[in-house]
């Protein structure tokens, strides 16, 4: 063996996932990704995702598991929690005690909530004040389409889902911007002070009524529009749930068209994966599982994040109608004897802003999906940094089936970092790592991905899903 030969066989290099991919795998790849960019379009809330998996769920023969007695080897299920997280099931040949194998992702998006009591008239607009929900630039949200999605209630109950901005003839809304000619002050700012929060206005009409008996003519047009379109008065706002997104749909970029730019990437591209790979299994000896949460990009708190008992309840219930009894023994050894994909995306380097990663530990775009053995910032606060054991055992798993990945952790060390689900499943005593793909832009109102990552973290799901 020659120098050359045997530094090759002694180092590591990346590979870059396209050039390890036949013809037959890319039109798999493109196939995927076109059905990505739909699943997208048509779920840019956590409701709407939930409900598409819902969809998606039973055209794949899943059932409710509320409609279900008991179950057996080959089953498949889903727990559907509050239209807002669920948790599908295939049931393996191999006793549920000895674990499940089970991906989770989250369906919420950085974005903008509507406040409980949002409108109002300004210098003869009517606009609709916001509250920022997850870390956002609060810059990028300005001077650009945006569409209404959420549910209202009428006075009489009724329940009214919103989504207006998004088909061609649709009205579109928007945060208005300083121009520049009288933006002196605005510029001087830090980035982080040059929107404010409270700035984050929404434009919705300026038409007055044509009346002289009411003084905020505007704000009156605007109430009769939505009361003729969707039956809703002021007070309805009070219990809504209404979020403010990008109007534009999920698009193909780069004149090769190895990239999707989209709003809502972070973590919707790893739960669609997730999906399709748990759609994709057939008779598992291990119970496979996939979880999609709300609330990550807050803090996973609430009755529909990964805090809540949701997932220890579910996974009670499967146990009682495999076994016909279950007790907190068998809750926590089915969990400690689980392991855990923690389905999140993980950032990509960027060549113009190349100075805040590491390149020996950044991700790549085009290098395929990124295992990340630990999250959190500066000193790993936050993380649940996975075993060696863990980590060796997944990286055979995807050895074993021919999935291009790569390892990152999340910018240079004191450089800052953020945190997933993965350290509150460790916190249920079951192995986990971060695991998924590498995004540009993360957390702007337009991610990039690359469509072989998309297709690798496809792939890496389903063979874990299949392992023993």
């Amino acid at each position: 063996m020659t120098d050359k030969e045997l530094f090759k066989h002694l180092s590591y290099t990346r590979k870059n996932a396209y050039e390890s991919m036949n013809e037959e795998e890319k039109r798999e790849m493109f196939e995927l990704c076109d059905e990505y960019r739909e699943f997208l379009n048509e779920g840019k809330t956590e409701r709407e995702c939930a409900a598409k998996a819902v969809k998606m769920a039973e055209l794949c023969g899943f059932k409710d598991i509320n409609t279900v007695s008991s179950l057996k080897a080959g089953d498949k299920v889903y727990k559907l929690n509050r239209n807002k997280s669920i948790l599908l099931a295939v049931i393996g040949s191999e006793d549920i005690k000895n674990g499940i194998n089970l991906v989770g992702a989250h369906i919420d998006s950085p974005r903008l909530d509507l406040k409980q009591n949002p409108l109002y008239e300004s210098d003869g607009m009517a606009l609709l004040k916001t509250h920022y929900y997850g870390g956002i630039k609060k810059y990028q949200w300005t001077a650009m389409p945006l569409a209404i999605h959420g549910v209202i209630f009428t006075d009489n109950g009724e329940k009214v889902e919103l989504n207006i901005g998004e088909n061609d003839d649709d009205p579109v809304f928007c945060i208005t911007d300083l121009l520049p000619h009288l933006a002196k002050d605005q510029m001087s700012k830090k980035m982080t002070d040059g929107i404010e929060g409270e700035s984050l206005n929404i434009l919705i009409g300026g038409m007055p009524a044509e009346t002289e008996d009411i003084k905020e003519k505007v704000k009156f047009a605007v109430l009769k529009i939505l009361n003729e379109r969707c039956g809703i008065t002021e007070r309805n706002f009070l219990s809504a749930e209404i979020e403010i997104v990008p109007a534009f749909k999920a698009r193909n970029v780069g004149l090769d068209e190895s990239f999707i730019g989209a709003y809502g990437q972070d973590d919707r591209v790893c739960a669609y994966t997730t999906l399709k790979g748990i759609f994709a299994v057939k008779a598992p000896k291990k119970t496979a599982a996939a979880l999609l949460v709300d609330k990550e990009e807050i803090g996973s708190m609430g009755n529909t994040g990964m805090l809540s008992a949701s997932f220890e309840m579910t996974v009670a219930e499967i146990i009682e109608k495999l076994t016909g009894k279950c007790s907190l023994t068998d809750i926590n050894t089915v969990i400690s004897n689980s392991r855990c994909l923690s389905s999140d995306v993980g950032a990509a380097l960027d060549p113009n802003y190349e100075s805040v990663s590491e390149k020996n530990n950044a991700a790549f775009a085009g290098c395929g999906m990124v295992l990340m053995k630990y999250t959190g910032a500066r000193g790993k606060s936050g993380s649940s940094d996975a075993s060696a054991e863990f980590v060796y055992d997944i990286g055979k798993i995807l050895d074993n089936d021919g999935v291009i990945w790569q390892t990152s952790e999340l910018g240079k060390v004191d450089q800052g970092g953020g945190g997933t689900i993965a350290q509150y499943v460790a916190n249920l005593n079951m192995d986990v790592i971060d695991c998924g793909v590498p995004v540009l832009s993360m957390h702007s109102p337009f991610e990039i991905t690359a469509k072989s990552d998309v297709y690798m973290a496809y792939r890496s799901y389903l063979a874990f899903y299949n392992s023993l």
